[in-house]
This record gives structure tokens, C-alpha cells and sequence, in this order.
């Protein structure tokens, strides 16, 4: 079974990635898998719908539990259920964290480039914005924190695909405590690592990194359910649990039932998909990386460890300084903008595709770099 052997026409639907553009677009932007979603989750998602009733949803414990089980099945964390907290997404959860933790004056870390929300947050609270770059080691990153700061960090990394191994973990951790500074971890691409590697979540590490810790995951990106909008926080510390609950605001309230369902599917049944998904995604990344370095004269790539993204240096390319729109213009190929990354001069790709399209793609880049 390939997942992404074949996916649905999207066209005409109410997909944001596939209605942004003119139909002779080929959308391979926003990071939302063309595939159909596993049928453990179809089957839920029926079977919830042949209820009639959609009234405001509470927090299933049955969830919980789940997801409790599954960190410490996936990553020997041992998490308890009263420590999980449902959420509409993992924006919201950054964002109500950084509301939450950071002083007027205090700043937000981050590793650049960077998910363009990331790079968001600190003007949402007019707290100071602090990017380093994403090779910068932990002795930098302890010179860009001061007490009561944020290092927002995005493992596995996006958009450069980098899985963070416990060795880098553990010296990023060491860093921020040792400065005082919270640690809100974006890990809504845990489930997608290439290569035999295995995710490592920062506060799984140790109690101490844990009680400052915000960790935030979601099934979305795995298991393409992005549109249901769910995803949780672990909040082990329960003070620091209360504190961010605290700072709802209004803005992140109730959670979507068709989510909670689709995630409990998901996390229990729909792990059989998830195995034949990860090979095909990385047979889809080996063959990008062929042939960007065959096809796409100019162009450079570093093979992600993780996602479905790929993160092309378009800057020795002859595309100009707009790459991405001279791309769209010419090749009618959507990407990422670098720009929105804080990276001018590159662009994000999104693989999560069936092969053929993955190649037209291609193909129209290379036509484009011919002239």
C-alpha cells in the first residue's frame, strides 16, 4: 500500500491549497499532502457524522488516554492524560504560550528561517522579535536569551526539514535553563522523520527541562487532517499547565469533534498507514533530490530529515531576485516564497505528492531555468 499512489482531484473543492491559484497552477505550497486520508479515519469520521447532533464539543478522555499512550509508546515519555490539553491547533498553542510566559519587554527566540507564525508571534504581543540563525549553536543561543524569554523551537524543523537529535536537544535545553528562559517546542512533524530516525520530544529529556516546557503536537501534518483543526499541548508542570490555560482569552476555547474523533482513529488505528506513508515520502525526497541536482542547473537543496518539505536555494538559479514569482509567472508552479521565511532567494516545495506530480513539477522548474 502507497499511500501516495494516488490521490483525489482536489480541483473545486474547498482546499486553500488547491484554489489559491488559476486551475493551470500546479499548487505544491502549503504544507498539506495530496492523499486521501487513511480509511481508519473515513470510517470514524462516518460514524460520528451518523449522529445528528454537533453541539460544542468537551474534551474526550478516551483522547486523552490515548495520546498519553501513545508518547510513551513512540518516545518512552511517560505522560499522564491530566497533563494533555486539546487545542484547536498549534498556533493557537504557541501563541497562547507566548501570551502566557513572556514580559512585556521579553523576547522570542527562534531559529530563522522559520514557519512564517513563528515568525509572527512576537509583533501578536509586542514583545521583541530575536531570530538566530538555524545552525547557531547553544552558547549563541544562551547569549540571545534573558530571563523570562521564549526559545520557540520547531523540531523537526521547518521549513529545512532538520531533525534535532537528544545530543543538540539536550545542549538547546541546557542553554535555555540555564538563562531562565521557557521552552515552547513546535512538534506537529514528529511522526515524519526519514532514514530510520526517531523523534526525540525536548521535555522528554529530563524532569527539569520538563517543568518549563510547553510541548505542542498535532496528527494534522501525518495524517493530512489539518482542515479538522486539533492538536494538543503537554503541560507537565502544573503550575505552568494553569498559567498558559490562563491565557485563553477568549480566542482558544471549545475543540472540533470531527477532530477528536479523526485523531482518536488516527493514534489507534491508523498506524499500518502512517508505516507505508513515511517510505513512500522518503522515495519521493530521494527522487527530488536526484533530480534537482540532474535537472535544475543553479539550484541547491539539503536532504531534509524530516517532513514533507524541501527547501530549494533558487539564489544561483537566473530566476532574479523573485524567484518564486518569476517561477509562478513563467512555470505556473506555486511555491513557498523564501521572503516569508525570513530567506529571500529560496523557496519551500511540497513532496507530499503522488510521483507524477511531484516530476511535473519539476519539469516545469527546469523549463523555466532553460530560459
Amino acid at each position: 500500500m502507497n499511500p501516495l499512489g494516488h490521490s483525489p482531484d482536489r480541483s473545486g473543492t474547498d482546499s486553500t491549497k488547491w484554489s489559491r491559484y488559476a486551475p493551470d497552477v500546479l499548487p505544491m505550497w502549503v504544507a498539506d499532502m495530496d492523499v486521501a486520508v487513511a480509511p481508519p479515519i473515513q470510517n470514524a469520521l462516518r460514524e460520528r457524522l451518523a449522529h445528528p447532533v454537533f453541539g460544542y464539543a468537551a474534551p474526550d478522555p478516551r483522547l486523552l488516554e490515548v495520546i498519553a499512550a501513545r508518547m510513551g509508546e513512540r518516545y518512552n515519555w511517560a505522560v499522564r492524560p491530566e497533563e494533555v490539553v486539546l487545542l484547536p491547533g498549534v498556533v493557537p498553542g504557541f501563541n497562547m504560550a507566548v501570551r502566557a510566559l513572556v514580559p512585556a519587554g521579553g523576547a522570542v527566540v527562534y531559529h530563522s528561517p522559520a514557519y512564517p507564525p513563528i515568525r509572527q508571534v512576537a509583533r501578536h504581543w509586542d514583545l521583541r522579535d530575536a531570530p538566530i540563525p538555524v545552525n547557531t549553536d547553544a552558547a549563541a543561543l544562551r547569549n540571545a536569551l534573558a530571563p523570562g524569554d521564549a526559545f520557540l523551537l520547531c523540531n523537526p524543523h521547518n521549513p529545512t526539514g532538520h531533525a534535532y537529535t537528544s545530543d543538540s536537544l539536550t545542549a538547546l535545553a541546557e542553554a535555555c535553563l540555564s538563562a531562565g528562559a521557557w521552552i515552547i517546542a513546535d512538534e506537529i512533524h514528529c511522526d515524519l522523520l526519514f532514514d530510520g530516525r526517531r523523534h526525540v520530544p525536548i521535555a522528554a529529556l529530563a524532569p527539569e527541562i520538563a517543568r518549563r516546557t510547553i510541548t505542542l503536537m498535532s496528527p494534522g501534518k501525518a495524517f493530512n487532517i489539518a482542515g479538522l483543526k486539533i492538536g494538543f499541548a503537554i503541560i507537565q508542570d502544573a503550575d505552568l499547565r494553569a498559567r498558559v490555560l490562563g491565557c485563553r482569552l477568549g480566542m482558544v476555547d471549545s475543540v472540533n469533534g470531527l477532530g477528536m474523533a479523526a485523531t482518536h482513529a488516527a493514534f489507534t488505528a491508523g498506524g499500518a498507514w502512517l508505516d507505508a506513508l513515511i517510505p513512500a515520502l522518503q522515495a519521493n525526497r530521494d527522487h527530488l533530490l536526484q533530480t534537482v541536482a540532474t535537472r535544475l542547473p543553479g539550484v541547491r537543496m539539503a536532504a531534509p530529515e524530516a517532513t514533507f518539505l524541501a527547501w530549494l536555494d533558487l539564489r544561483q538559479a537566473g530566476l532574479g531576485p523573485d524567484p518564486t514569482g518569476a517561477l509562478l509567472e513563467r512555470g505556473r508552479i506555486g511555491l513557498n516564497p523564501g521572503p516569508d521565511f525570513g530567506a529571500p532567494g529560496f523557496a519551500r516545495l511540497n513532496f507530499g505528492c503522488p510521483l507524477p506530480t511531484l516530476d511535473e513539477g519539476i519539469t516545469r522548474i527546469a523549463a523555466c531555468l532553460k530560459g
